[in-house]
């Protein structure tokens, strides 16, 4: 395999010289170029990563961290963040919460994973960090952007949906088909984007003269079997409900299947919608109406954000992300 020195060498030229063509960077004679390219032609040369990275000063690499490497939720993301990294000549280097420790822990410890390994930049998914762990960043901090979450000292690095909307959204999709007895399975307390789009849906409720107090909710873990078991949780409860709202598909998945089981028709007995609406809600059975947080169009603003950041490019950046419900066979009209 040919390396930069025999380049050099046919070229009868020096290494710098042939390492400024190469990196782009540096001034070199139009004459000194072409030559140059013509060996890098004839010796069908290609770089290495590391060879890239020593000339162009920097790892070429971005670093990702998700809390967990699992779901529906994450995957379309990370598969987003790759698709865009590589069109730009990059690579992703993945670090996912692991270990022991809280979620504040495992999401500390991925970071420096990530930096140790000289990542130019990192994108980070999670709603446990604080404001002084960013702080302590340094100067990396600017290198940084953030997915699903505000940070207010970052609070232009950060690329989140409207959650409060999203909730609202949801309800109003139920409203609309005459349903007001309604079950809601949230995801766990202490994720505030799970507080925002509950609260959202709630207060929407609440204006259209719903009183929260009806309204049966129990807490689980945004898996599909927290969904089926807060779906089995709900049917003991004997409450009555014609819709129910879970604050993600994977959990909306899991209650469809438990309601197939239990022998409930969707939507003839009872209404599901969820929320993200990911790849799954779209062939499940019946297809699954859910909440569309517009996530691939963040996420690709995003990247572009921290490209702009990391190598002085100029990508357009948006930061407003419309929501929808995207409509399939979940959803009908209340039962009388």
């Amino acid at each position: 395999m040919a390396t930069i020195k025999d380049v050099a060498r046919l070229a009868g030229v020096g290494l710098g010289t042939a390492s400024r063509v190469v990196s782009g960077r540096g001034s070199v004679a139009p004459k000194t170029v072409e030559r140059v390219r013509k060996a890098i032609a004839e010796l069908d040369f290609r770089p290495s990563h590391a060879a890239r990275s020593l000339l162009s000063g920097s790892s070429q690499m971005i670093g990702v961290y998700v809390p967990v490497l699992k779901g529906t939720f994450y995957m379309p993301i990370l598969q987003t963040i790759d698709t865009e990294l590589r069109a730009a000549g990059l690579h992703m280097v993945l670090a996912f919460g692991v270990g022991v420790g809280d979620a504040r822990a495992q999401s500390i410890e991925g970071i420096e994973f990530l930096t140790e390994r000289g990542c130019d930049g990192l994108i980070v998914m999670s709603n446990s960090l604080r404001e002084d762990d960013l702080v302590a960043l340094g100067p990396k901090q600017s290198r940084l952007v953030v997915l699903n979450d505000v940070y207010t000292s970052i609070a232009d690095q950060c690329f989140c949906p409207d959650h409060v909307q999203g909730g609202a959204l949801a309800a109003r999709a139920l409203l609309e088909r005459n349903h007001r007895r309604i079950a809601v399975i949230a995801g766990p307390s202490n994720a505030p984007d799970n507080v925002e789009r509950i609260n959202g849906f709630i207060d929407e409720l609440g204006r259209a003269g719903i009183d929260q107090a009806g309204v049966w909710i129990t807490e689980s873990d945004f898996s599909p079997a927290g969904g089926w078991s807060a779906a089995e949780k709900l049917l003991a409860s004997k409450h009555p409900f014609t819709a129910l709202f879970c604050a993600n598909d994977e959990m909306a998945l899991g209650a469809l299947s438990y309601f197939q089981q239990a022998g409930l028709a969707v939507p003839g007995d009872v209404s599901v919608i969820g929320y993200d609406d990911t790849p799954a809600a779209e062939f499940s059975a019946p297809r699954l109406t859910s909440v569309n947080t517009a996530s691939r169009e963040l996420t690709r603003n995003a990247v572009h954000e921290l490209l702009n950041r990391c190598y002085g490019a100029a990508l357009p950046v948006e930061r407003v992300f419309p929501l929808g419900v995207t409509q399939r066979a979940s959803l009908g009209p209340a039962r009388a």
